[in-house]
């Protein structure tokens, strides 16, 4: 089956940089797109940075100019940097994929989450 893992949270104070990544696996016939949410207490879950397999990407103007997602189309896998972080970033980063598996039909996936903790 499909699955999509991430990993590089952690905690860092104001200003400086941490890199994000995730990983789709499985069997898998394409990936549309991939990206991020992020989700803080009290916070709506909104979209930090998403990409599409021809490189296509999307940020909210609150991160647009700090953050960067890439993508690794033959490793099935989507990074976020993240520069001049600000206690405002503190949130789970949650991976995500828009994935058609090669015996089923197109559907997203979602990673367990990394805390990201940027406090001094």
């Amino acid at each position: 089956q499909v699955q999509v893992a991430e990993s590089g949270g952690g905690l860092v104070q104001p200003g400086e940089s941490l890199r994000l990544s995730c990983a789709a696996s499985g069997n898998i016939f394409d990936i549309q797109e991939m990206g991020w949410y992020r989700q803080a207490p009290g916070k709506q879950r909104e979209l930090v940075a998403g990409i599409t397999r021809i490189g296509r990407t999307n940020y909210p103007d609150s991160v647009k100019g700090r953050f960067t997602v890439s993508r690794d189309n033959a490793k099935n896998t989507v990074y976020l940097r993240m520069n001049s972080l600000k206690p405002e970033d503190t949130a789970v980063y949650y991976c995500y994929a828009r994935i058609r598996p090669t015996t089923a039909s197109w559907r997203d996936y979602w990673g367990q989450g990394t805390q990201v903790t940027v406090s001094s």
